[in-house]
């Protein structure tokens, strides 16, 4: 990488930007919630705390989180809030706001691709530098890989 300032300025502005995304989406699914169920922002608010809330326990000696929602629960669940509050922005004729709420849930649909591809990118970079090689994938659980020298008489 040439100039490892400017990629770091550029990930850091990225990342405000998708912060700043995130927190005005979380404003408009609140404001959208709060209409639909007939309360404040404050309730609806604190409705959503309570429902994707998660604390600490110990379990067998692990630390472990629980919470109101299991785990294959919530991404589902955003999205169809999200997928809510968009179609609401868009019967109302908020385009701006609606694409915000858009690009929030693309990320939030593709960000477990995301993450997968940066850290095998991250990884695989981490065992050129090392001298060893990066673990492969096999994608045929009946081969058996080997290797074969021949020896010289």
């Amino acid at each position: 990488m040439g100039k490892p300032k400017f990629a770091i300025a550029v990930a850091l502005f990225v990342l405000a930007v998708l912060a700043s995304i995130m927190t005005y989406t979380g404003y408009l699914v609140i404001g959208v919630l709060a209409d639909y169920l007939g309360t404040g922002r404050f309730m609806a608010g604190l409705l959503l705390g309570v429902l994707f809330a998660r604390f600490p326990r110990i379990r067998n000696g692990k630390l472990g989180l629980v919470g109101l929602l299991p785990k294959p629960a919530r991404r589902p669940l955003i999205v169809s809030l999200l997928v809510l509050c968009l179609a609401t922005l868009l019967s109302r004729g908020e385009y701006i706001p609606a694409l915000v709420t858009g690009a929030a849930t693309a990320f939030l649909l593709g960000y477990p691709w995301l993450r997968r591809t940066l850290f095998d990118r991250m990884l695989s970079s981490v065992f050129k530098f090392t001298g060893r090689q990066a673990p492969r994938k096999s994608s045929d659980n009946m081969v058996i890989e080997g290797e074969f020298r021949e020896k010289k008489d």
